[in-house]
C-alpha cells in the first residue's frame, strides 16, 4: 500500500472517530415510527450455539458461556469486524426463544454502553449500516420486555448511528460497503422520527450508486458472485422498506434489480449454490432463492452469453460454470483471484470440481495461497499464476495486495453443438509476456449433463512468441516448461486411481460414480487439496486430480473427460430448478 494510501487511511479513520463522537453527543429525542418487516434472516443452529457459548467468528471459536461478547479480546481484526456487524442478532432472533433474546439484549445493550459514546473501531459507515439494519429489523424482538430508560438508550443510540452515516458514508468505499452504509441510513431515515431527510438523501444517492456501479450486464467490478448476492440483497430490502412507505425508488435502483437478478441465475449451479470465483462462497442456505423471489424478477439470463464474465453450461441435472473474463484490476481486485479460465462442475445437489476458495478466514497465507492459480481448477505453467498478486512493501498489510499483471485478452465463446450439447472455447494471454504462451480451452458438456470433454493447448500465435518461448526453453536447458492441470475435487468425493493408474474414480454421496481419464502423455496423480469455506475453523481436507507434463514445441495438447459411469434414481432435490421465463 502506498503512503498515499496509508495517509487516506489515516485521515478517514479520524474523521469517522471524530464524527462518531460528535453524533453521540447529539443525543437526539427519537422513536421508531415505523417496523420494516424483519428481512436478515439467521441461522437457528447457529444461534444456538451462540446461545451455548460457542462463539465462531471469522475462522475462531472461543468457548465463553455466558459471557459479555465485548469482554473477549478480539482474536484479530477480522473477528472485532464480524461481531460489531451484529449480524449475530439475525441468528438469536432466528431461534427466538426467551435465552435468546436475553443474550441478545445484554449484548445489545452492552455495546451501547461500551461504545454507544462514539468510540472503538465498529464506528465506521459500513458497519453502522449492518447494524443499523438488524437493529431496526428486530427492534420489536429487542424491546420485549425493555423498560423506559433502556429503550430510551436503544433509540438514543441509533439515532446517533444514523447522524454519523448521513455525515460519513461517502467515505466508504464504492461497491457493497456503501450500499451497506446507505441502505442502513435509509432504513433508519424511514423508521425514527422527524429523521425522513435522511431517508431521502439515501433513496437518491442508492439510485446514483447503482447507475455508477451496477453495469449494463448485472454486474460488479469485483465479479465476486457472493458479492454481488449481497448487493442485490440489500437494494431488494431497501426497494421493499420504500415501498412499504408509499415511496417510490429511484429508477436507476429497481432497473439495477432486473438486471441483476438473470446474472445471479446464471452463476447459481444445479445444487442452487454460487458459484466460488473472486473470493466468493456458495452463499448462505436459502438466500439466493430468497433474494430472487423477493425480487419479483423473473427474467432468465440470454442464453450464450457471459454473465459478469462467466460461462454457464448446463445439461440434464450438470452445471458447469467458467471465469471466462479478465480479473478484477485496481481497486476491485484485493480478493480477486487469479482464476481464468478456471471450472466448476457440478451434478445435481452434488458438487465435484470446485475451486478451493477464499483463505482470507484462515490467515494472510492460506488467503494468498487461495488467491493463486494452482488452487483452481485450470492450468497452471512453469509455477506461475495467470496473475501476480502486487508485492507487499515492507510492514505492508497482506490483505490489501492488489491482483496485477493479469491476462488482457480473453475471449470466449459458447456454441451449441450438434449432439445437443454445449461448448466452451476461450484463451488466455496471461502467460504469453512471461512464456510466450496462450493457454485455450475447450470444454463440452453433453446434452444429458453426464461427459464432460476437455481441451487445453499451449500455443504460441506468432513469431515473437515463438522467440520469447525459445530462450524460456534454453534457460530450462531444453528441459521444457513444466505445466499442471489441476482438477480440485469437493471434499466429500471419494476418489482412487483406477484401471493401473490410468484413470480416476470419483464416487459421490449420492451413489454416482464419474470417471476421471486422458489421452496418453502426461503424467497422471491424485494429490492432496483443501477446501476452505466461510463458517469453519479451519481448512477441510480434499483431494485434487493433476496432469502434469513439460511443454517443449510450440504447441502443447492435453485431452481429458469425465463420464458418469453409474446413475442414482432421480429424486426431487436432484432436480435443478430453474425459473420459467414469462411469456409475455
Amino acid at each position: 500500500m502506498s503512503n498515499r494510501g496509508n495517509w487516506s487511511a489515516a485521515v478517514t479513520r479520524f474523521l469517522n472517530r471524530l464524527h462518531a463522537r460528535l453524533a453521540a453527543r447529539a443525543r437526539p429525542g427519537s422513536a421508531l415510527v415505523s417496523h420494516p418487516e424483519p428481512r436478515s434472516t439467521g441461522r437457528v443452529a447457529r444461534g444456538r450455539q451462540l446461545c451455548a457459548g460457542n462463539l465462531m467468528f471469522a475462522g475462531h471459536l472461543v468457548e465463553a458461556p455466558d459471557a459479555m461478547i465485548w469482554d473477549i479480546a478480539a482474536p484479530d481484526a477480522a473477528w472485532e469486524a464480524e461481531i460489531h456487524g451484529f449480524r449475530w442478532l439475525d441468528d438469536l432472533a432466528a431461534v427466538g426463544d426467551a435465552r435468546a433474546r436475553l443474550l441478545a439484549r445484554k449484548w445489545v445493550w452492552g455495546w451501547i454502553a461500551r461504545y454507544g459514546s462514539g468510540r472503538g473501531e465498529g464506528w465506521r459507515p459500513e458497519a453502522a449500516g449492518r447494524r443499523l439494519i438488524r437493529a431496526i429489523h428486530h427492534a420489536l424482538f429487542l424491546l420485549r420486555g425493555a423498560n423506559a430508560d433502556e429503550a430510551a438508550a436503544f433509540y438514543r443510540a441509533l439515532a446517533a448511528q444514523t447522524i454519523f452515516l448521513s455525515r460519513r458514508w461517502q467515505s466508504t468505499p464504492p461497491g457493497l460497503a456503501r450500499f451497506e452504509a446507505l441502505t442502513g441510513l435509509l432504513y433508519a431515515g424511514l423508521s425514527f422520527e422527524g429523521m425522513a431527510a435522511h431517508a431521502e438523501t439515501a433513496r437518491k444517492a442508492l439510485g446514483a450508486e447503482c447507475a455508477a456501479r451496477i453495469d449494463a450486464e448485472g454486474g460488479i467490478p469485483t465479479r465476486n458472485p457472493e458479492e454481488l448476492l449481497e448487493v442485490f440483497t440489500l437494494l431488494s430490502w431497501a426497494r421493499a422498506a420504500l415501498e412499504d412507505e408509499d415511496l417510490t425508488p429511484e429508477e436507476a435502483h429497481v432497473a439495477a434489480i432486473a438486471r441483476i437478478a438473470p446474472t445471479l441465475r446464471a452463476l447459481r449451479h444445479a445444487d442452487g449454490g454460487l458459484a466460488r470465483f473472486q473470493g466468493g462462497g456458495r452463499g448462505l442456505e436459502g438466500r439466493l432463492d430468497e433474494a430472487l423471489a423477493a425480487s419479483g424478477v423473473r427474467r432468465r439470463p440470454p442464453s450464450g452469453g457471459l454473465a459478469m464474465g462467466y460461462a454457464r453450461l448446463s445439461g440434464g441435472r450438470s452445471s458447469l460454470i467458467v471465469d471466462a473474463a479478465p480479473p478484477p484490476s485496481g481497486a476491485a481486485s484485493l480478493d480477486a483471484h487469479a482464476s481464468t479460465l478456471a471450472f466448476e462442475l457440478t451434478s445435481g445437489r452434488r458438487p465435484l470440481v470446485v475451486s478451493c476458495g477464499s483463505g482470507a478466514g484462515f490467515g494472510s497465507d492460506w488467503r494468498r495461497a487461495g488467491r493463486a492459480t494452482p488452487s483452481h481448477s485450470t492450468l497452471c505453467l512453469d509455477g506461475y499464476s495467470s496473475a501476480r498478486l502486487a508485492s507487499p512493501r515492507p510492514g505492508g498489510d497482506a490483505a490489501l495486495e492488489w491482483l496485477e499483471d493479469g491476462p488482457k485478452q480473453v475471449p470466449a465463446e459458447i456454441v451449441q453443438i450438434e449432439e445437443g450439447g454445449q461448448r466452451f472455447e476461450g484463451g488466455h494471454d496471461g502467460f504469453r509476456r512471461t512464456h510466450g504462451l496462450t493457454h485455450a480451452r475447450i470444454l463440452e458438456l453433453s446434452a444429458d449433463g453426464r461427459a464432460v470433454s476437455g481441451e487445453d493447448m499451449l500455443i504460441t500465435l506468432d513469431d515473437a512468441d515463438k522467440r520469447l518461448f525459445d530462450r524460456r526453453l534454453d534457460a530450462a536447458r531444453l528441459s521444457g516448461l513444466p505445466w499442471q492441470l489441476r482438477f480440485h475435487l469437493h471434499p466429500e468425493i471419494d476418489a482412487a486411481l483406477d484401471m493401473g493408474g490410468s484413470a480416476v474414480s470419483l464416487a459421490l454421496r449420492s451413489g454416482e460414480v464419474w470417471v476421471f481419464r486422458h489421452d496418453a502423455g502426461p503424467r497422471l496423480t491424485l494429490e492432496p487439496s483443501v477446501y476452505l469455506e466461510k463458517g469453519r475453523l479451519r481448512p477441510r481436507a480434499a483431494k485434487q486430480v493433476v496432469l502434469s507434463g513439460r511443454a517443449m514445441e510450440y504447441a502443447t495438447r492435453i485431452r481429458w473427460s469425465l463420464a458418469k459411469t453409474q446413475d442414482t434414481a432421480i429424486a426431487l432435490r436432484d432436480v435443478a430448478r430453474d425459473e420459467v421465463e414469462p411469456t409475455h
